[in-house]
């Protein structure tokens, strides 16, 4: 039996389903300018080595930093920082401006307050329809015990709820 046909609008509804955690990826590109983006394409990958992945868009701006970059921080968002996440992820300004950062591994950005850091080494890409795929080794790696996650569902922010 042959599936019903589909669409991008049905596709990406059932997509919005999966709820996920919220991570601002962060680099430096090749004159410095610190880059850096909201992104829910977050999934680990192996413990050892420890390995995560995350993709971002062929036609992001920030793709050549990421492309050519040697390393990268993940920073996975806690509740508090919604409108961190949203400002990383609105197109038009600069993302850091008036933001207190300190400088991680190969230069990368480290945001102050996630609810966890993972600096990594861009070990591969892998281009896959409109997206790269990006696995990186985690060099270091830092949490905050007891810290709530900012979650992404259906196109809303959530903060953990208990059962």
């Amino acid at each position: 039996m042959q599936a019903a046909p589909f669409t991008r609008q049905d596709f990406r509804a059932a997509l919005g389903l999966f709820a996920t955690g919220v991570t601002i990826v962060t680099a430096r590109a090749a004159d410095g300018t610190p880059v850096g983006l909201t992104a829910n394409s977050f999934n680990s990958v192996s413990m050892a080595p420890p390995l995560v992945l995350w993709s971002l868009s062929l036609q992001a701006g920030s793709m050549p930093v990421f492309r050519g970059g040697s390393h990268y921080a993940i920073h996975i968002l806690a509740a508090e920082q919604r409108e961190l996440a949203e400002r990383f992820a609105t197109r038009g300004i600069d993302r850091f401006d008036g933001l207190d950062w300190s400088e991680g591994t190969g230069g990368i950005p480290l945001l102050e307050g996630a609810a966890a850091v993972l600096e990594c080494h861009n070990r591969s890409r892998h281009e896959e329809g409109d997206h790269v795929i990006f696995v990186g080794e985690v060099e270091q790696c830092r949490y905050r015990p007891g810290a709530s996650p900012l979650i992404f569902h259906g196109g809303r922010f959530y903060t953990e709820l208990p059962l």
